[in-house]
């Protein structure tokens, strides 16, 4: 059970980020779901590292997600913008 609500708050979180950070979000709805997954990963490590406190509740982990996805969408785009001036 505790897979799937990961999986609710990852295209949450990636559908917030998505909607923060205007553009083209690589992969649609499946690409949303992995940033907002990975986006609460790197976003609770970065907090756990910084703050060194790692309990923050729903609404705590869905921002700290978001501040992880916006990190790894501007990367990505970065990337994207870069690949695409070569051509």
């Amino acid at each position: 059970m505790a897979i799937i609500g990961y999986l609710i708050i990852g295209l949450i979180v990636g559908a917030i980020a998505s909607w923060i950070m205007p553009g083209r979000t690589p992969g649609g709805i499946i690409g949303a779901l992995i940033i907002g997954i990975l986006g609460g990963w790197l976003g609770g490590w970065l907090f756990r590292t910084v703050f060194g406190w790692g309990n923050w509740g729903f609404l705590g982990s869905v921002i700290v997600g978001v501040i992880g996805a916006l990190i790894i969408l501007w990367i990505l785009r970065l990337v994207g913008e870069g690949s695409r001036s070569r051509v």
